[in-house]
């Protein structure tokens, strides 16, 4: 009888230390004991609130590690503090990229590989650390002693933000803010401005009596147009009956100036044969022009003779006797 309860606390004792062999075992794997593993170190220089030991690491969201300590650094330079956080990477997880023998996190590094704080969930505020490529970013490495291989750290996009709105002059930009509400409210109780509104439905007054005298010119102008386009419209259905007489009758004028032109032509061309050097007109011309000259010469010395011998034209010459 009293071997039972012995055998019954032997059995839940095997029980109980399957059970918690099994347990460390799960958590021996997903802790990644007896792979090949590489500490890494990442200092942040702003809060950490919400990474805690246990959190993953991914690269490109695929989990390649986790956080193992967390520690807080007081820089002696600047007395600043800084956020120390050590990492355990499995290499196994991204060992297609392996290329040579040095270590694969300084090969990534050297590509560009930078770490960030991401939130895991917005509504548990757990973060954890990003890894991604950003080549062009400024390789910057804290100063801190330690053997393991330190990964770069940069702001993510909510950081740069806080950091910008760090840097603005709020004090300023309320002073700027309250000097634009002062110059407004000197502008709205400025009389010119309150006398804005009067001179507003003074040109709208203004406007709307122009729209009725407009109205009014209209309705008169109208008919008027309208008579003016009747009779434009009347003298082009009267070209358009005449126009083809007037079109015959300036056929028939140009066809008698094309005579006269030709009868023109014909009689200058006869007067050019008249009045040619080489035509018997001309040599006719010049034959009577030469005896009437010669009758001129005669002519002159008969007067001459009269006069030196009066009686001449009674006796003759003195010479003929």
């Amino acid at each position: 009888m009293n071997e039972r309860p012995h055998t019954v606390a032997i059995g839940a004792f095997i029980v109980g230390a399957l059970l918690i062999a099994i347990i460390l075992g799960i958590f021996l794997l997903d802790s990644g004991f007896g792979r090949d593993r590489e500490t890494v170190i990442m200092v942040f220089d702003s809060s950490v609130k919400g990474l805690n030991v246990g959190a993953p690491v991914a690269l490109r969201g695929v989990r390649v590690g986790q956080v193992t300590d967390i520690e807080l650094m007081l820089d002696s330079d600047n007395q600043d503090v800084i956020m120390l956080v050590e990492a355990n990477l499995r290499e196994e997880g991204i060992r297609g990229l392996r290329r040579g023998r040095g270590s694969l996190t300084e090969e990534l590094i050297s590509r560009g590989m930078r770490a960030q704080l991401n939130a895991q969930s917005l509504l548990t505020g757990l973060l954890y650390v990003q890894l991604d490529f950003h080549p062009n970013s400024e390789l910057v490495l804290a100063d801190v002693d330690s053997p393991y291989v330190q990964i770069p750290t940069i702001p993510n996009d909510l950081q740069r933000i806080a950091r910008k709105l760090e840097d603005l002059d709020f004090s300023r930009l309320a002073d700027a803010v309250s000097a634009a509400a002062s110059g407004i409210s000197t502008l709205v109780n400025s009389e010119a401005f309150q006398a804005l509104p009067a001179s507003i439905k003074a040109s709208m007054d203004a406007l709307a009596g122009l729209s009725e005298e407009l109205r009014g010119q209209l309705a008169t102008s109208l008919p008027k147009l309208d008579r003016v386009l009747d009779g434009a419209a009347v003298t082009v259905a009267t070209v358009n009956t005449e126009l083809p007489a007037l079109s015959a009758q300036a056929r028939a004028g140009l066809a008698v100036t094309s005579k006269a032109l030709t009868a023109f032509e014909q009689t200058m061309l006869e007067i050019d044969s008249l009045v040619a050097p080489d035509s018997a007109t001309q040599y006719q011309l010049n034959q009577a022009l030469r005896e009437l000259a010669q009758a001129g010469r005669s002519l002159q010395l008969l007067a001459r003779t009269l006069e030196e011998q009066p009686e001449a034209l009674l006796r003759g010459k003195s010479g003929d006797h």
